[in-house]
């Protein structure tokens, strides 16, 4: 069975990480979300929050796998016995971070791969940084974020982040 895992915070997840994850399934039998919690970001949902968002998310796509990670990511997929990282690349801006990670991961473990993805061109200027943004302004973004995803960003910016 192909394993490839899908890390990332996923603060909150979009329409754009669901993209990638469906199109994943083009080339792995199995997709692991892998979630880190990332304080650096200052996420603006809880990593239980995140994962349940997620759950909701791809409920309906079978051979998804979700998981918290903490750590360095090749030590991760070292644990799971997988080689294959999957990463989503929207636009020129963020293939040199991209590609810096995967060399340090293939540096750690020469036996990893990452996969670089596309999403859908309606999908390729979401970032989950921007959704949160227009959210707190009250903006509507329904068409960009999983429905749940839109009802917990309106409650979360009606109490105020935390």
């Amino acid at each position: 069975m192909k394993i490839g895992v899908y890390p990332g915070t996923f603060d909150p997840i979009t329409n754009g990480h669901i993209d990638i994850v469906r199109r994943s399934f083009q080339i792995f039998d199995k997709v692991i979300i892998a979630v880190a919690p990332n304080p650096k970001k200052k996420p603006l949902f809880d990593i239980h929050e995140r994962v349940e968002m997620i759950r909701e998310a791809t409920r309906n796509i079978p051979n998804v796998e979700i998981e918290i990670f903490e750590g360095l990511l090749a030590e991760y997929m070292k644990r799971k016995g997988v080689h294959a990282i999957v990463r989503g690349l929207r636009a020129i801006s963020d293939f040199e971070h991209e590609f810096m990670m995967a060399l340090l991961n293939r540096k750690l473990d020469g036996g990893v791969e990452t996969v670089f993805l596309m999403p859908s061109e309606e999908y390729s200027y979401l970032t989950s940084s921007a959704i949160k943004e227009v959210a707190s302004y009250g903006g509507v973004v329904k068409d960009l974020v999983p429905p749940m995803v839109a009802q917990h960003l309106r409650e979360r910016f009606q109490k105020g982040p935390k």
